[in-house]
């Protein structure tokens, strides 16, 4: 018997946050490999916050996930069959595509991974588009210099942590911020961060103790209340990366334009010249993947850099974990093992 193809489909558009109710799971039939394509069997499924924007039918850098479609996620897997020469049936591999077991995808973002390498799934974490999204962020805006203050929110996630780790190779003092004493405990023992603050407590006064001499470059992965603690503490020539706002991905298009609380007073922007720039990893990080790759490697084998991954047993589960994912219930990078 043909093996099946269990997929998960977007069947409506949350309002708000996402519930169970918005998504389908199905069995269909494995798909086939045209000329110049692979089929990839997930053996591993990223899941990430960007997800949510996915799901609504709003204009973006990218277009929304249609209903009835599979859910948008990179996976890494196993090569089952090919019909690309520069790739072999066996090998492993990230790039594979979709809430799925079984994918067809181009050689355009399909990259090979070592069997030496550190497990499969850090390649959709540490070493895939979470770490790459960090390594970019930094070293095009945030520009951290020996010496300067890093503050880093949700700095326990699968982009924070790899932030902040970067930013203190580059001689840093790194700040965490992030979601109980557990998590927060983490970033300073394990991640080497000189301090983590709990933004269920007086994040105000947890700042003020911490980054009296203010604060060169904000990872920004929250926003809301976070970024309003945060903003008014900017030196001169600060630098804000941009990077997400999961606090606020539930609210309804439009929003923030009308019923909102008030956002932080911009005036300082030109007062401290401050810059403050949002990107895509896709934009300019995949082409660099090669090098962004090798340079993490070495820092791992250095030990100066290290992760941790939230493992979801089932693709039958992803739903459920991607809900959790938004309330911040993960702890690390959020992985789903497919099978």
């Amino acid at each position: 018997m043909a093996e099946k193809n269990l997929q998960i489909l977007l069947k409506r558009r949350p309002v708000g946050a996402p519930v169970p109710e918005d998504f389908d799971i199905v069995e269909t039939a494995a798909p086939e490999p045209s000329e110049g394509q692979v089929l990839v069997r997930a053996q591993y499924l990223s899941l990430d916050p960007y997800m949510r924007g996915r799901m609504a039918d709003v204009k973006s850098y990218a277009k929304p996930v249609a209903l009835g479609a599979v859910m948008e996620g990179q996976t890494a897997g196993v090569v089952v069959a090919s019909r690309h020469p520069d790739f072999k049936a066996g090998e492993t591999v990230l790039g594979g595509f979709g809430w799925q077991r079984f994918s067809v995808v181009g050689p355009e973002r399909l990259f090979k991974v070592p069997e030496a390498d550190p497990p499969l799934s850090s390649s959709l974490g540490v070493l895939g588009m979470p770490g790459l999204t960090a390594w970019t962020g930094l070293a095009d805006i945030g520009q951290p210099k020996a010496g300067e203050t890093v503050v880093i929110s949700a700095a326990s996630g699968a982009v924070g942590q790899v932030a902040g780790q970067i930013a203190k190779i580059k001689g840093c003092k790194v700040i965490g911020i992030a979601g109980g004493a557990k998590k927060c405990d983490f970033v300073v023992k394990e991640l080497g961060f000189d301090a983590c603050l709990d933004h269920r407590g007086d994040l105000n006064a947890q700042l003020d103790a911490a980054v009296p001499e203010g604060i060169d470059v904000y990872w920004e992965n929250v926003g809301g209340a976070v970024q309003a603690a945060v903003f008014p503490r900017f030196k001169d020539f600060g630098r804000m990366v941009m990077c997400g706002m999961i606090a606020q991905y539930n609210e309804a298009p439009g929003a923030d334009a009308a019923g909102a609380p008030p956002g932080p007073n911009l005036g300082p922007i030109v007062r401290k010249r401050l810059r403050i720039q949002g990107f895509i990893v896709s934009d300019t990080g995949w082409p660099r993947y090669p090098q962004f790759r090798a340079e993490m490697l070495g820092w791992i084998r250095d030990g100066k850099l290290r992760w941790r991954e939230d493992m979801v047993q089932g693709l039958a589960n992803a739903p459920k974990a991607f809900i959790g994912l938004l309330k911040g219930e993960n702890f690390g990078k959020l992985v789903v093992k497919v099978d």
